[in-house]
């Protein structure tokens, strides 16, 4: 068969791992051919593409990003964009197609699969926010810097008696922020799915301070809401799917925190350093695991699927489970982290 390969929205580690385990069953064990689609959906788009051989998928599996490059682009924006897309589909005589991404481009593969382009899709977030399935890779990577940042800031904070904000990456949902929140301990963590009081986080941090504890660590997840007079998120720019360019919650709320109890504050904002480097061996597994069942879905005839791990199995689940809602952190796991507050 020939099929064409492509990793859309933010890059995360484990991209790789999946591009590399789709090659190399695809070539050894069907006699697949790939066209690799460069920058997500803009690839496909504008015919912008490689033919991918056996040493392309050589020596990639350690490497963060993806070999094939990335976009925000999204079909439904342009206009005629899907018609476009099933054109050049067909021009290049594809089979199938393998669509590697998060909630906003798998969310266009469930489009084109209606429109009878057999696709096949891979889960792919660092927030752990889709649906259908325990985990995505990426998650666990991004936790692991976040956990590593946490503890480096302790004994900055415990030194000098700051309260220390860290602002991770998690726009509609707190998975991050929570695993790293409890896993680098904490003393607050907030989320977009739990409400707050200012007043809460303010009482912790005496509370604590009344105990010869002069220092805190507060992990904010990006997407968290500040409520109240005087409360604006610094930036308002939309990316090609609609989505806010969040930032800014972290600065605000130390700058807040500081002038509330005196205490003095910084803010440590992560952002795309959770991204980048080498994935950690759980997300090369996971996403070796996920590149394998996604070329064995597509001889199966799984389109319209996408791979999901439930329990410690990768199945088939059909792309519209995994995408018509994001997953949001539930009340017993945020419950655990709430043991550690203050």
């Amino acid at each position: 068969m020939k099929i064409g390969l492509l990793t859309g929205g933010g890059d995360c580690p484990g991209l790789n791992a999946v591009i590399r385990a789709i090659g190399k069953k695809g070539i050894v064990h069907y006699g697949d051919e790939f066209i690799g689609l460069k920058n997500g959906w803009a690839g496909l788009m504008s015919l912008d593409y490689l033919e991918l051989k056996r040493k392309d998928f050589s020596g990639i599996l350690h490497l963060g990003g993806t070999i094939l490059g990335s976009s925000r682009t999204n079909p439904e924006k342009e206009e005629g964009g899907y018609d476009l897309a099933i054109k050049n589909f067909k021009g290049l005589e594809l089979d199938a197609l393998i669509v590697i991404g998060g909630n906003d481009t798998l969310g266009v593969a469930v489009k084109l699969d209606e429109l009878g382009i057999p696709v096949v899709g891979v889960p792919k977030t660092i927030d752990n926010d889709i649906c259908a399935t325990d985990m995505t890779f990426g998650f666990d990577t991004a936790v692991t810097v976040a956990t590593e940042a946490i503890d480096r800031l302790h004994t900055t904070a415990e030194s000098h008696h700051r309260c220390m904000v860290v602002e991770v990456m998690g726009r509609h949902a707190g998975w991050i922020a929570t695993h790293a929140g409890i896993a680098g301990g904490a003393d607050y963590v907030l989320i977009p799915e739990q409400p707050f009081e200012i007043e809460d986080i303010l009482s912790k941090i005496q509370s604590r301070m009344n105990r010869g504890k002069f220092f805190s660590i507060i992990v904010v997840a990006e997407g968290v809401e500040l409520k109240g007079e005087g409360w604006e998120i610094q930036t308002r720019e939309f990316d090609d799917f609609g989505n806010v360019r969040l930032g800014g919650v972290g600065d605000l709320l130390a700058r807040e925190i500081e002038k509330r109890i005196g205490i003095e504050s910084r803010a440590v904002v992560l952002g795309h350093v959770q991204r980048g480097g080498t994935p950690t061996a759980y997300d090369r597994m996971l996403g070796t695991k996920y590149g394998v069942a996604a070329i064995d879905m597509v001889h199966q005839g799984n389109f319209g699927m996408m791979t999901a791990l439930q329990g410690t199995k990768v199945r088939p689940v059909p792309i519209i489970d995994g995408v018509k809602e994001s997953k949001t952190v539930d009340k017993e796991t945020y419950e655990i982290a709430k043991v550690f507050f203050g």
